[in-house]
């Protein structure tokens, strides 16, 4: 099979998932679509079927490189500031406290795990540890609306889970990005290599640079359709560079799509752009990075992978419970709404795809693994994980302690 004709196959089939399976089975059944199509990309891949030749794989990296680029466009454009400072501080503060605390279990017990098992280095164990702590830290956001559009968003339990998923992505984004600038090889033509807070910096200044020279070029333009190939001509320069530079494609675009949210006039008809191919490119992406996946030459794969998925289950449900009783919001929240943000979501795939390709960094294909296999057991199951959240959580008029407490955070 041709490479050209395997693309065209999978752009058919992932649009017609994203459009007919996806929206009928979310709504109604409350499953998120995804998981399956990793096990798809594993079967088609050249460790199976061969379908998928590794050079066919490469041919595709500038589709990846969009696709990646796409889904941090797309979180950045959530994170609008006139939005945001309508939510009140108690529900932020509970966000990222949740989100570090995530990120510093996992991380903690797998730098551990990784020095002893693998015998490396404090040094060249972060690289991972710091990988997987990201990943930890990220949520579905598409299992959380399903839940919220069937039961209501107007909660205080909606709007936290709301939040805490963006900051969640937040969180993994940037950090990622962090560990790529922090990890970035010498430049052997620069009399002084540059610190990673220089390179962090450069990451967020392409973002910025491409919105800039996105209003320049097309600030007046409102016709969604114009706005789509121009969005998608200015994200493949952004993720382009980034990706060039060895530094993060999907952070470089989440500013890029924040800016394009806050600054942009138009910016519900980019929003509206941005979401028209989302899920296709998504569904594309999985299948890439099922494709891309390979067994870890480690014998000892399988213990970092177990606890990365017990520490993670373990970090949002307590770290959940606990930040909210530092808060006195418990008697709101209820003790058990971070089952809801079990849900990994695409962006830990993205994530991964990314770091599979940065060789200077120590076991790519256990890390790989860890986000594919929490990606499978998590993803189909978080619109229902929500539900079980949203549903018992209005809470009784008759309970004096919860009335108080809803009636302050409203």
């Amino acid at each position: 099979m041709s490479a050209g004709f395997a693309l065209v196959l999978l752009a058919i089939g992932a649009y017609l998932a994203a459009h007919v399976a996806f929206d009928w089975i979310g709504r109604r059944l409350l499953i998120v679509s995804g998981a399956e199509y990793v096990l798809l990309g594993i079967l088609l891949g050249p460790q199976v079927a061969g379908v998928l030749s590794s050079d066919m794989l490469e041919s595709f990296a500038p589709i990846t490189a969009l696709a990646l680029g796409w889904m941090g466009a797309i979180i950045g454009s959530r994170f609008m500031l006139t939005s945001m400072v309508r939510v009140p501080g108690v529900t932020w503060r509970i966000a990222f406290a949740e989100s570090i605390l995530t990120l510093c279990i996992v991380c903690g017990l797998e730098l551990v795990l990784i020095r002893w098992l693998f015998g490396l280095s404090t040094a060249r164990a972060l690289g991972p540890s710091l990988a997987l702590g990201a990943f930890a830290c990220a949520s579905a956001v598409h299992g959380i609306e399903f839940a919220v559009r069937r039961y209501g968003g107007r909660g205080p339990v909606a709007a936290q889970l709301r939040a805490t998923a963006g900051t969640n992505l937040f969180v993994a984004v940037v950090t990622f990005g962090i560990l790529l600038a922090s990890s970035h090889p010498a430049d052997r033509f620069n009399s002084r290599p540059l610190t990673p807070t220089e390179w962090t910096v450069i990451t967020v200044a392409i973002g910025l640079v491409g919105g800039a020279l996105f209003h320049l070029l097309l600030g007046n333009e409102d016709r969604v359709d114009r706005l789509f190939i121009s969005l998608a001509g200015m994200l493949t320069l952004v993720s382009g560079a980034a990706t060039y530079l060895r530094l993060s494609p999907v952070m470089a675009s989440m500013f890029f799509g924040a800016m394009l949210a806050n600054t942009s006039k138009q910016h519900a008809e980019i929003r509206s752009a941005l979401k028209r191919v989302e899920r296709p490119l998504y569904f594309a992406l999985l299948i890439f990075a099922g494709a891309t996946w390979r067994p870890s030459a480690q014998s000892a794969w399988l213990l970092p992978v177990l606890v990365f998925l017990v520490a993670r289950g373990v970090a949002k449900v307590g770290g959940a419970r606990l930040v909210t009783r530092a808060n006195d919001m418990l008697p709101v929240l209820g003790p058990d709404w971070g089952r809801a943000l079990l849900g990994q979501g695409g962006i830990v795939m993205a994530l991964a795809v990314s770091y599979l390709y940065q060789h200077r960094l120590a076991l790519p294909n256990v890390v790989f693994t860890a986000a594919v296999v929490s990606v499978v057991l998590t993803d189909l199951v978080s619109g229902r994980l929500a539900a079980s959240v949203l549903v018992p959580a209005q809470p009784s008029v008759t309970d004096p302690a919860k009335a108080s407490a809803l009636a302050e955070v409203r």
